[in-house]
């Protein structure tokens, strides 16, 4: 056992991080179906956006990389805002409405970008300080996925406080639970449903940003992410913090270490884990964290 986790610790370790990865970009489409009941197919156009923003931007300092997270969260709020205002005509038709025009939203911004930014994967250096590899118990391993596994795991925590353990929180909870009685107190229900789409985006704008070095801008991309997030949407449970996170993470591992252990039976691994989780909690992970 122990020789078998020696040889395949980069793999889970990778598996941490692009499982945090995942995380950045899932939570938010969780938290925009689950609470605004929009299925908005245009996540993964946002990460791609903020990707190309972190290549235009960040030039190897730390400064690029800040002016990047900045461009990169104000492009987010901006194109969450849009798609929030483009979808609230079609609440009350259904989510195929809403995903044919989100969908036609991300081709057509998709398309934008690579006439921008060309048809070829554009690298993306890491910081100063964080390029390079580092021993990790005995093995070479990128300084800047280390890095980004804190400062992903940091953002996790940033967000399960904002909206499970703040009155912020639990005004969105209520705002969706009971719409009329949030709006009886006063509260403009419409700019509640908006901050949430709004703070989703731009999770995926910076998860972008933040994600260009590892998953590097170029065409689809934005579809891959897309359907990775839909899937650990699905696993861990709409709506939920927790369940967006330990499903991104088993994600993670599938997508690393299952294929580096079983490669054969790789085009199966993610669907397969999906149904078996499935089959064993149909609300996904969340209900782990629920009721044990």
């Amino acid at each position: 056992m122990l020789s078998w986790l020696d040889g395949n610790l980069v793999s889970m370790v990778d598996g941490v991080a692009y499982g945090l990865l995942l995380f950045t970009l899932a939570v938010g489409l969780s938290l925009v179906f689950g609470m605004m009941d929009v299925l908005n197919l245009a996540h993964g156009t946002l990460y791609l956006a903020g990707a190309y923003v972190a290549y235009a931007l960040s030039d190897g300092s730390w400064l690029g990389l800040l002016v990047a997270l900045l461009v990169g969260i104000g492009v987010g709020v901006a194109g969450g805002g849009l798609l929030a205002a483009l979808t609230q005509p079609l609440a009350a038709r259904g989510h195929l409405d809403q995903a044919l025009l989100t969908l036609g939203i991300a081709f057509i911004a998709a398309d934008v970008l690579v006439a921008v930014f060309g048809a070829q994967v554009l690298p993306t250096a890491p910081p100063d300080g964080l390029t390079g590899r580092t021993s990790m118990l005995g093995h070479s391993y990128p300084v800047y996925r280390l890095a980004f596994i804190g400062i992903a795991g940091a953002l996790a925590l940033l967000v399960y406080a904002l909206f499970e353990r703040s009155s912020i929180g639990a005004l969105v909870r209520a705002t969706v639970a009971d719409r009329d009685m949030v709006r009886a107190t006063g509260v403009d229900t419409r700019k509640v449903l908006f901050g949430v789409f709004a703070f989703g985006a731009a999770l995926a704008t910076v998860g972008g940003v933040l994600g260009a070095p590892i998953l590097a801008p170029g065409p689809g991309v934005d579809e891959t992410v897309l359907v990775l997030s839909l899937v650990v949407v699905v696993v861990g449970g709409l709506g939920s913090v927790p369940g967006a996170l330990l499903g991104a993470l088993l994600i993670g591992q599938v997508q690393t270490l299952g294929v580096a252990v079983l490669p054969t039976y790789a085009p199966f691994l993610l669907f397969g884990a999906m149904l078996v989780v499935l089959a064993w909690r149909p609300d996904g992970l969340v209900s782990l964290v629920r009721r044990g």
